[in-house]
């Protein structure tokens, strides 16, 4: 958490209240949260290089966050979020006085505040110029978007490998934006055991593989995402797609669609839940 369609909610949020927008000055209340390395800029140079700083462009990528910004004379700089577990951005009044875990203040030219809120600290920012955002390692080596992929491409991407099919959906460098929420939650649409090999799976399961996951991404984005303990969006709202969740976080309780219970167990070190009878493996005859 949070997960694609949380940071693709609070992008088109600040999205819509923030582009035009000038920023007047950034203000770090824990020097941590901002990450240096790979081109990106230092505690000292940040505050100097947002002034005055226009923001022209929202966007995401996987689960980074990007705010472009644009000044006069200045080459073209991106603050970029990586919010992680517990990190949230929030749009505020002026006078709004940060909260406990706040990190970051970018303050703007009409009397608003950009919170970066953080509890447990390992959400970070990274300053950077384009081509220095480019070359980060992390960013660099993120897969595909998978809603931008049609059923053939993300078939003939995992097609063959002998890794896990739920630790293929995890890994950032086979696809960008997946995490275990929308990992358990598409498995088990589309009838798949998460431990099987995608190799084990075949090219029309895989198929429908895709199918679930577009079709569980856009639903928890047209619900503002899935609210589970710190996340919401930039408007500070809570998501709700954790109410339609049919196996996540539900191990033990009756699955929805057969009435078995659901079993929690660990693929590829995470925690992972699935129904032994819908979601049979491919050598128990999984279809």
């Amino acid at each position: 958490m949070p997960e694609l369609p949380e940071v693709e909610t609070i992008a088109r949020g600040l999205r819509q209240d923030l582009c035009g927008a000038t920023l007047a000055s950034a203000t770090l209340l824990w020097p941590g949260v901002l990450e240096t390395g790979h081109g990106a800029l230092d505690a000292p140079a940040l505050p100097r290089a947002v002034a005055g700083g226009r923001i022209g462009a929202v966007w995401r990528r996987g689960k980074v966050l990007a705010l472009e910004l644009h000044a006069p004379k200045r080459p073209p700089l991106h603050l970029a979020f990586h919010l992680r577990m517990t990190g949230r951005l929030t749009v505020e009044p002026t006078a709004t006085a940060p909260y406990t875990h706040t990190r970051l203040i970018l303050d703007l030219a009409d009397e608003r505040r950009l919170f970066f809120t953080d509890a447990r600290k390992f959400g970070r920012c990274r300053a950077m110029s384009p081509d220095a955002l480019a070359r980060w390692p992390f960013f660099a080596a993120l897969g595909p978007e998978p809603m931008d992929l049609d059923a053939e491409a993300f078939a003939a991407l995992l097609g063959g490998r002998r890794a896990r099919i739920k630790a293929l959906l995890l890994d950032q460098s086979v696809l960008a934006g997946v995490g275990n929420i929308y990992a358990d939650e598409s498995l088990f649409r589309a009838g798949i055991h998460p431990a099987d090999t995608a190799a084990a799976i075949g090219p029309e399961r895989l198929a429908r593989l895709h199918d679930a996951l577009v079709a569980v991404l856009a639903e928890a984005i047209a619900a503002n995402g899935s609210s589970i303990s710190d996340y919401v969006n930039a408007h500070g709202d809570a998501g709700a797609f954790q109410n339609d969740f049919r196996v996540y976080g539900r191990g033990g309780t009756p699955c929805r669609t057969c009435t078995a219970p659901l079993v929690r167990t660990a693929v590829a070190g995470r925690s992972t839940t699935f129904c032994p009878h819908c979601q049979r493996p491919a050598w128990a005859g999984g279809s």
